[in-house]
């Protein structure tokens, strides 16, 4: 990916201080599916893992715990405002084992191989994910882990069908489409892999859920909150149409009413190792 590549790289969430904490509620949400990704494909103790597009910090911070203090986690991301924010949030827990560093990893250089390479959700904004694994794999020693973990939103769904929560599903997927986003990535994550010159990865699917109330849909609400700008310049929904104080309370009462099941989206884990 040369530098015109990069800067097409869009992330139409925006990175305002209400995103990155909704990254962080995300983040909390989806940790034991991410905890169990690692320890299945192989992270542990005193490896050195770099954390691609590490956002409010959540996933290295998972990464840090398990490779323990004789191990380091090294998280990247293309924004100031977020390493500023994940470097605090390492501080405030006193979590030793974490760098931050802004840029792209994908083009940076770094002094040292990596045991693992580590990222969520970020190579659904890349605009070439198979040239970005690529770039990518030259931080990893051979022999070392590539690990990812991509939305599937196509499994996202209530049922029986909610009217105001199938709305927002459909504002989110058509913003995050029209902006360049790949919403079903997990499921291209194999011969992405293999186009990439990877041996075929190892698989696992996790997804939240929940009947009646019992699901987060301030998650959901939240991320309209974030998607709200490119929505309505994009003249896919207005703030009117959202009604964002709402949202969620709306959601929840009309799958509670309907006696339903929500579905999260997928969150599809691979895995290997570089030749």
């Amino acid at each position: 990916m040369d530098a015109a590549q990069a800067e097409q790289y869009n992330y139409a969430l925006g990175h305002s201080e209400q995103e990155l904490e909704r990254l962080s509620h995300q983040g909390q949400a989806f940790a034991p599916f991410t905890s169990h990704l690692f320890e299945q494909a192989g992270i542990g103790p005193g490896m050195r893992v770099l954390d691609v597009g590490s956002g409010a910090g959540d996933v290295a911070f998972l990464a840090a715990e398990l490779v323990g203090p004789s191990g380091n986690v090294i998280g990247v991301d293309r924004v100031g405002a977020a390493v500023e924010w994940a470097t605090a949030r390492a501080s405030s827990r006193e979590i030793k084992n974490v760098t931050f560093l802004e840029g792209d990893p994908a083009l940076m250089p770094f002094d040292q191989k990596f045991d693992a390479l580590v990222g969520r959700l970020v190579l659904m904004y890349y605009p070439d994910p198979v040239e970005a694994i690529q770039r990518l794999a030259r931080h990893v020693r051979p022999g070392g882990l590539m690990v990812f973990q991509e939305f599937d939103m196509g499994n996202c769904r209530s049922l029986p069908a909610v009217t105001t929560f199938e709305r927002a599903l459909g504002w989110m997927k058509q913003t995050l489409s029209a902006t360049g986003a790949r919403i079903q990535l997990g499921l291209e994550l194999y011969p992405i892999f293999l186009a990439a010159g990877l041996p075929g990865p190892s698989l696992r699917m996790d997804a939240l859920i929940g009947g009646g109330a019992g699901f987060p849909y301030e998650i959901i609400a939240a991320a309209i909150q974030s998607l709200l700008p490119v929505m309505e310049e994009r003249k896919i929904g207005t703030a009117a149409e959202v009604d964002i104080p709402t949202l969620a309370q709306r959601m929840r009462d009309e799958v509670v009413a309907g006696g339903g099941v929500v579905l999260s989206p997928g969150l599809i884990g691979a895995w290997s190792r570089k030749p």
